[in-house]
């Protein structure tokens, strides 16, 4: 396809012209000998008109895609209709342009019907539209679009995958036509706005068979290089406005991933403000120009050196102030009267710590008292009820019971015997030998009696002795431990844990077993 032409601007509407030659009054034979031998370029352009307008037919209907398609604001709608080759300028007039039911745009394959004129002023032919009708979207710009969906269901057009852009940058590698203006407005545009920025420039086709390969590769060389060149905060990518044929080469599925795929952040600023290609959409930031990127990458230099200027103004005149309120206060302190007397401080806080250290005596010596004592009666406590201890008063309770028994048992003896006494005495009075017999039978049977209450008496005490015995030995304490059984208390004050309630977490107790104890801590209070 023919690369435009420097000046891309769409020719105005054709204007009548006078030329000193009038192609009408020179005959159409292809003799050239009936023509001047000298020719002006208007004449020339006149003559190559009437040529295509009475060579050509008046009626064409043209079949192609419409590319770089605007509406001037005189109302006439200016384009360029192509094929997979070639391409035609096209103007429709703003008179039959209101006619139109729909709102032509870049991509839209259309046939339109007219005849070809030439503009004079240019020496370019062009396509005068008398009708236009849509056909369908064209090629590209279908591949565009299929593009786009594809790599925006990968992802690649999210925005929360896009890398923030430094905004002091030192060092910028510029992907873009070593030749075109491109590159000269980015140069302009930094070193008006950031002049000690480090720029290099990276040259590639951006345009044609392999600028797409060019620049894709140009991104991941910069990337793996960009240590060895001392570091790179920022690439742009950029072009100047075209075509969507021209603009295709940034469109390419191969440099849309070597800029989603880079560590370095990317400004895409490709074409004019209304073009929009995929690495715009792909890149961290997207700038409507080579111009706008430039701005974008860089803050004005002088902005920043007056911001600092009106910093450094404030922070000098804050560090007076801090200064100024710091004297102030040091000529404050100097006049307290623990700096004319500071003995007075010690000497205070010396006797602060006296009577602190009074205090702290008086309450560890009652603290030490109560503890000793509360010992004490645990010492008491148990020695209580101790089995050794238990059994000796029971024995001791036992053998008082027996010498009680006896002291009785020795009494009745004694009464009996006197009785007796009184007996025989009154039996002696009255000599009945049957009353003594009697008498002396009954006596041996009292006393037999009482030898048997007493042989029952002594029994009994003894088995309840030996049973008591057996219940102390059993309810021993080494001997209930020995069976498996535990004592625990809290380390604080040596109380016996009942129920769960006694403890909380990160409680001490201390587990008493037969053969020795040991501490544990309380991880959960066993309310669950």
């Amino acid at each position: 396809m023919p690369a435009r032409p420097a000046d891309d601007r769409d020719p105005p509407a054709p204007r009548r012209t006078r030329a000193p030659f009038d192609p009408e009054r020179m005959a159409v034979a292809p003799d050239p000998r009936v023509l001047p031998v000298h020719l002006t370029v208007s004449q020339l352009n006149a003559l190559v008109k009437r040529t295509l307008t009475t060579a050509l037919p008046a009626t064409i209907h043209l079949v192609g895609e419409i590319s770089n398609f605007r509406r001037a604001d005189s109302g006439h709608l200016y384009m360029t209709i192509k094929d997979e080759r070639s391409e035609v300028r096209a103007v429709m007039w703003r008179s039959l342009a209101r006619s139109l039911k729909f709102k032509p745009a870049d991509g839209l394959a259309v046939v339109a019907t007219g005849s070809v004129d030439l503009y004079e002023l240019r020496g370019e032919y062009q396509f005068n539209i008398r009708r236009l009708e849509p056909v369908g979207t064209g090629a590209l710009e279908l591949a565009f679009q299929q593009l786009c969906a594809r790599l925006r269901d990968e992802g690649l057009f999210d925005i929360r995958r896009k890398k923030p852009i430094p905004r002091f940058p030192r060092r910028i590698a510029v992907v873009t036509s070593a030749t075109g203006a491109a590159i000269r407005d980015i140069l302009r545009t930094l070193h008006r706005r950031c002049p000690c920025v480090e720029v290099l420039l990276h040259p590639v086709a951006v345009q044609g068979e392999g600028a797409a390969a060019e620049i894709a590769a140009a991104l991941r060389r910069l990337n793996e290089q960009a240590a060895r060149l001392g570091g790179l905060d920022l690439i742009i990518v950029g072009r100047g406005g075209g075509s969507l044929e021209d603009l295709w080469a940034i469109n390419e599925e191969v440099v849309a991933r070597a800029i989603g795929a880079s560590a370095i952040p990317v400004i895409s600023g490709v074409g004019h403000e209304s073009d929009t290609t995929i690495a715009d959409l792909v890149a961290d930031l997207r700038a409507a120009t080579p111009t706008a990127a430039a701005e974008l990458a860089v803050p004005v230099l002088g902005d920043l050196l007056d911001d600092l200027g009106a910093r450094a103004a404030g922070l000098l005149c804050g560090m007076r102030h801090r200064l100024e309120v710091a004297a102030g206060r040091i000529e404050a302190v100097a006049c307290r009267p623990c700096f004319r007397d500071p003995m007075s401080i010690v000497r205070r806080s010396g006797q602060a710590a006296d009577e602190v250290s009074g205090r702290l005596e008086l309450a560890w010596s009652r603290r030490w008292n109560r503890v000793v004592a509360r010992l004490h009666d645990l010492q008491t406590r148990l020695l209580a009820r101790r089995p050794a201890w238990v059994l000796h008063r029971r024995s001791m309770r036992l053998a008082e019971i027996g010498h009680r028994l006896d002291w009785r048992m020795h009494d009745r003896l004694i009464r009996a015997a006197g009785a007796l006494e009184r007996c025989g005495g009154m039996l002696r009075l009255r000599s009945p030998l049957r009353a003594v017999r009697e008498g002396h039978n009954r006596l041996a049977d009292a006393a037999r009696g009482v030898d048997r209450a007493v042989v029952r008496r002594l029994e009994s005490s003894a088995a309840l002795l030996e049973a008591v015995g057996k219940r102390l030995e059993s309810t021993e304490i080494r001997r209930t431990l020995a069976r498996g059984y535990t004592i625990t208390r809290r380390a604080t004050d040596g109380r016996i844990v009942r129920r769960p309630g006694d403890v909380g977490p990160g409680d001490v107790v201390r587990t008493e077993t037969a053969e020795g104890t040991f501490e544990s801590r309380v991880t959960d209070d066993g309310s669950g």
